[in-house]
């Protein structure tokens, strides 16, 4: 009996080149007859692979799908501000040397070596007093301190350029220029922490840190080539540069601005809260924070007040973490009447007067206790106005409706599970039994 044949099988083989699955590309093709007899097809140029392994190493992996929406107008922005500092960094930088006594015969190295290590010395100082006094809330606004930074790298830069001007006072203005550095140096690098861990959608933060780095040496380089042959450009002619720097400087600050009013931030501070709860008490509803980022502040309150409405101050009438032992007898007493009655479940303790509503928070509070304690606070500082029990009034909404406010914050993209805000240092311990009521 005659043995069968069995017919040569075909594989075909593809090969695919990227680093998300949705963004993969075909790059060639595999047919394989005999174990000895196949051909190869190739997809795609080989000009086109290489560009793409060159964009790979600016953009983070699986762009865009693994980074916010936000992140692309946030970048180009950020990058166009960039560009403007590094190029009047070298005017700056060769008014700064002017005034040093670089060039000059009369110069000596150990006067420019003393007043470079006072600039620095003032500046490192700066960057710790800074840090002492505003380290805790760069966190929780991080939009409006990502801007300071750079208003006050602005005025460092400013007193660099105006330093020559007034040789008497040189070391004063280059030192109060290095301070408004340092400020810039600490903000900035803590709020881009912030940011970037806001753009990782993939846990890849380390990731979109990296590829940042590589988009700010590019950018380092161009404005420096650029700010060399503007600075060659206009040397000796003091109107070009102060055009030239105030120019720049305006542009440097519209391009921070777009910047940070491209970010749609989903977490939690005092500001974002007082708006959402508003807006959910009045409508039912949640805002999303695409829209919760076109009302919200990025200057200090104080610069923008005049423009906005009463409604937003809300979160200023309140004060979370509220020293126990700084209130007198007759507010104490009021306090313990309501730790035995009105938050004998809760974790914290409101207090108002004048408007004004104080938090004691206990110390065994959690995260999520100090968010319900904000909130209350908030629903407290609305009732106010109304002229009616405002313990009643609030702890009746927030039996009936938090829960309901904790769920619809989740479902709407908003990381609820804790609020930004300046550490809470001063905390305090109640218990509640048949016989004392007792407050530390």
């Amino acid at each position: 009996m005659a043995m069968e044949m069995e017919a040569p099988m075909e594989i075909v083989v593809e090969e695919w080149n990227g680093t998300a699955s949705s963004k993969l590309s075909k790059t060639a093709t595999i047919t394989a007859v005999s174990s000895t007899q196949f051909t190869v097809s190739r997809h795609g140029s080989r000009f086109n692979q290489i560009s793409k392994r060159f964009i790979q190493a600016f953009v983070p992996e699986g762009f865009p799908s693994s980074v916010t929406p936000d992140y692309v107008p946030f970048q180009v922005w950020d990058l166009l501000q960039g560009l403007s500092t590094y190029v009047r960094t070298m005017l700056s930088t060769q008014a700064l040397l002017s005034a040093i006594g670089v060039g000059e015969k009369t110069a000596t190295v150990i006067g420019a070596t003393f007043q470079w290590f006072l600039r620095d010395l003032s500046g490192m100082l700066g960057g710790i007093l800074f840090t002492f006094y505003q380290g805790s809330n760069l966190d929780s606004n991080a939009k409006m301190w990502r801007l300071v930074a750079d208003l006050m790298n602005d005025l460092g830069m400013l007193m660099d350029l105006v330093s020559p001007l007034f040789p008497s006072a040189f070391v004063f203005i280059v030192c109060i220029g290095s301070l408004s550095r340092s400020f810039t140096g600490v903000a900035s690098g803590a709020t881009r922490a912030a940011l970037t861990q806001h753009f990782a959608l993939q846990n890849n933060a380390a990731d979109i840190s990296a590829k940042e780095g590589s988009q700010e040496t590019v950018a380092t380089m161009i404005g420096m080539a650029l700010g060399m042959l503007l600075a060659h450009i206009t040397m000796g002619h003091s109107i070009a540069i102060w055009f030239s720097f105030l120019s720049l400087t305006v542009f440097h600050m519209y391009a921070n601005y777009k910047a940070v009013r491209c970010l749609s931030l989903t977490t939690l501070n005092c500001e974002r809260s007082s708006i959402l709860l508003l807006h959910y008490m009045e409508t039912g509803q949640i805002l999303s924070p695409k829209q919760v980022s076109i009302t919200e502040h990025v200057l200090p309150l104080w610069i923008t007040s005049w423009t906005s409405r009463r409604a937003t101050y809300l979160y200023t009438r309140v004060y979370l973490g509220a020293r126990i032992s700084s209130v007198d007898g007759l507010e104490l007493q009021e306090i313990i009447q309501a730790a035995g009655s009105l938050y004998k479940n809760a974790k914290y303790l409101l207090h108002e007067k004048k408007g004004f509503i104080r938090i004691f928070m206990h110390k065994d509070s959690t995260a999520g206790d100090v968010l319900q304690a904000y909130i209350h606070a908030l629903v407290m500082a609305h009732f106010v106005d109304k002229k009616s029990s405002v313990h009643l009034e609030s702890q009746s909404w927030v039996n009936k409706h938090y829960k309901e406010f904790s769920s619809k914050l989740q479902s709407s993209g908003w990381k609820s599970e804790r609020l930004l805000t300046p550490s809470i240092i001063w905390r305090a311990n109640w218990r509640h039994d048949s016989l004392d009521r007792k407050v530390d």
